[in-house]
């Protein structure tokens, strides 16, 4: 089968993948559709450590083609998104309903691939970017069949975690007001989901200014070209004088990390999505903090994907979430390095590889 695998040099496009199948309590996937996340692209330069080689992509959709012993919710013919949270259900995370901090399931890969004798790790507990995968069951939703697979596809990671940290973190009030620096796939889905929180003000920050018409789609009421502003702290204040309620920080940049902190107003809180590198420190006044202020780190939208996959899907079925406005771009999976040029480039919102 086809698949994108990545040894530590340059990921490429195989024909001969093999994965193995579900044992109990796992599920085996015909993958139709994989987002290119930002995520997969930083395993490759680096800026994501990451054991190799191993078969890249988490954001997916597909069929359900066998169940392995004691899975009951979904069956094969099923068509499901898929999380990146193998969690165990068990420990005091998973019983707290807090799965994305599982310790049974962070940092654990596992190795269910095969490539001209060799194992391959999965990336994320996921591997979207392969014909087939093998997930734990927790990790497949059943969805309808009436959502589009490629639109399906983006649930899974930059909607869970865009939309997630607006509504399982953050906590967005009605009435109030949100600044997003970064309007990539993620910063969209935080745009979205401070409209269906009922943000009264939804700033977009970003430097390209061909992505306001997007942002405005997805929910911003303004936006700031941060490449035509001398200072885009000063030009958010003149939209928001006393600061912002919550603040989103999307790219993964330290200055922007600062910038996101800048914008608070009291008992504000900014929230950090982007990844930078491992080692990356962000500095800030310790003295503009006594106000009440928070700095949140956020992981994967503090999700509970059997939950709010579910309830993502309705919303989009009712209208009121974007996820087809999200695929600029489909892309068969031979044309992976396309794919990936035209994300670097920010061509594409969110770039769709498809079997």
């Amino acid at each position: 089968m086809r698949g994108v695998i990545f040894d530590g040099g340059q990921p490429q496009m195989v024909s001969d993948l093999e994965v193995r199948g579900p044992g109990p309590g796992e599920v085996l996937v015909g993958v139709r559709a994989a987002g290119l996340c930002h995520s997969d692209m930083s395993v490759v330069d680096g800026t994501i450590p990451y054991p190799v080689p191993v078969v890249l992509g988490h954001e997916g959709a597909g069929v359900v083609e066998e169940v392995g012993e004691g899975v009951t919710h979904v069956a094969a013919g099923d068509h499901v998104a898929l999380s990146t949270l193998a969690n165990c259900g068990a420990c005091a995370e998973c019983d707290r309903g807090r799965p994305t901090m599982c310790r049974k399931a962070i940092g654990m890969p596992r190795k269910p691939f095969r490539h001209r004798g060799r194992e391959l790790f999965t990336f994320a507990s996921n591997s979207a970017f392969a014909e087939r995968t093998v997930v734990k069951a927790v990790q497949a939703v059943r969805i309808d069949r009436e959502i589009p697979l490629t639109s399906a596809a983006l649930i899974g990671c930059g909607v869970l975690t865009g939309v997630g940290a607006v509504l399982n973190r953050a906590k967005v009030g009605q009435g109030e007001t949100v600044v997003v620096l970064g309007t990539g796939g993620v910063g969209l889905n935080v745009l979205q989901g401070a409209r269906l929180a009922g943000a009264s003000a939804r700033v977009a920050v970003d430097v390209n200014p061909e992505k306001e018409a997007v942002a405005r789609r997805f929910g911003a009421t303004h936006f700031v070209d941060a490449s035509a502003v001398p200072d885009a702290v000063a030009a958010v204040r003149s939209v928001l004088p006393t600061g912002a309620d919550h603040t989103f920080e999307c790219v993964g940049d330290t200055k922007l990390i600062r910038q996101a902190v800048d914008l608070l107003d009291r008992h504000g809180q900014a929230v950090l999505l982007g990844v930078p590198p491992a080692t990356a420190e962000a500095s800030f006044l310790v003295a503009s903090m006594y106000l009440d202020k928070a700095i949140l780190g956020c992981r994967y939208g503090s999700s509970r994907p059997q939950r709010d996959i579910a309830l993502y899907a309705r919303l989009y079925r009712e209208g009121r979430l974007l996820l087809d406005e999200l695929v600029t771009r489909t892309y068969p999976v031979e044309e992976f390095p396309k794919a990936v040029e035209d994300a670097r480039r920010g061509r594409v919102a969110r770039a769709v590889l498809v079997f």
